[in-house]
């Protein structure tokens, strides 16, 4: 029996290695488990034969090699996706077999040059090959590994004849995974996803995500301008109102060290004191309300760009030079968080040493 040498906060590698190696690609997920991940997490979408693939979202243009292949030049096309007109390709239009042909690029090329020396390399991957790849990693390593599992646009596949919970538990099982164990976490920015998954039976924590602006999709279909915002998630009501039907949150991490939206400072402090007559809970205090509601916490992304970090904790011009990684990782943990999604898990193991000698 393998042991859970699990740390806390779990340390997740928020698709694969993705600091290092193009995202979604086994490349990616080999080396999250080598530098010490606890879990990965893919994103989850359908394809046209109801195969489930993993790619950051249902358009592909910006992750895959689709726009240089002209056999597949007339499946670019316009689809409203969550309410937003988007222009690309898309993996609903395709077969299984013709997205095997595609290979992965690095999303963020410009930013992460030595990620995007690996473009063309490497091959997609279904949600199955993760699954295999998963237990071969849990051998290898001697120790029980973990997929956080997110559904992408549970509504929108749902619409078009692919339910999303529907296709997973026929993987799960296909697997070997049963109808889930400790080795899974699901999550979703739509609750409907999670109570549909809850209510076939599949085992393991469901966690919804929330994000900093905007209402959940499912709700906003179903209840359109009278819709459940996500700010109404974080409040100590809107987190009880979550328990019992949740295993658990999570947020970006502004709402966890406060960023704000507002650059200026007059319109920062403004923003300040609506939040707190709002009752919007940020940082400790809401993973604490969270806690005491019986809830989970986990936050994404951490990132060591000074692009993705909190203005504080910049250092210099460069876009992708790292700035104070550390000391926004170790702020972040400190919240008390139950689990961090990360880019680099290297950073992410090395942050949590950090926090827990600090």
């Amino acid at each position: 029996m393998l042991q859970d040498t699990a740390g806390h906060p779990l340390v997740i590698a928020h698709r694969g290695a993705s600091g290092y190696r193009p995202e979604h690609t086994r490349a990616a997920y080999e080396l999250a488990f080598a530098l010490g991940a606890e879990a990965v997490e893919p994103d989850i979408v359908a394809t046209r034969d109801g195969v489930l693939v993993l790619r950051h979202e249902n358009e592909i243009s910006g992750t895959t090699d689709v726009a240089t292949r002209p056999e597949f030049a007339g499946r670019r096309t316009t689809r409203e996706v969550d309410g937003r007109s988007l222009t690309g390709w898309f993996t609903e239009d395709f077969t299984w077999a013709e997205l095997a042909t595609l290979r992965a690029t690095e999303r963020l090329g410009a930013l992460r040059q030595e990620s995007a020396s690996f473009d063309r390399r490497y091959p997609l991957l279904r949600l199955r090959d993760l699954f295999e790849l998963v237990d071969a990693a849990a051998d290898e390593h001697r120790r029980l590994l973990r997929m956080v599992a997110e559904f992408k646009h549970a509504t929108h596949f749902a619409e078009l004849g692919l339910p999303l919970d529907e296709l997973f538990v026929a993987e799960l099982e296909a697997a070997g995974w049963g109808r889930g164990d400790e080795r899974l976490i699901m999550e979703s920015f739509e609750l409907d996803l999670l109570d549909r998954l809850r209510a076939r039976g599949i085992r393991g924590p469901r966690v919804f995500l929330i994000e900093a602006t905007g209402a959940p999709y499912d709700l906003v279909r179903a209840q359109g301008r009278g819709a459940a915002r996500y700010d109404d998630f974080v409040t100590e009501a809107g987190l009880l109102g979550l328990a019992g039907r949740v295993d658990g949150v999570s947020v970006g991490k502004g709402r966890l060290i406060g960023e704000l939206r507002s650059t200026e400072a007059a319109d920062a402090a403004r923003e300040n004191m609506e939040r707190r007559a709002s009752g919007l809970l940020v940082g400790g205090e809401l993973v604490d309300a969270a806690h005491s509601a019986g809830l989970r916490v986990y936050t994404w992304t951490l990132r060591p760009e000074n692009r993705f970090l909190s203005r504080g904790f910049r250092r210099g011009s460069a876009r992708a030079a790292f700035g104070d990684w550390l000391g926004e990782f170790t702020r972040l943990i400190g919240t008390g968080v139950d689990g961090i999604f990360v880019d680099h898990p290297d950073l992410g193991v090395e942050a949590r040493t950090v926090a827990a000698a600090a």
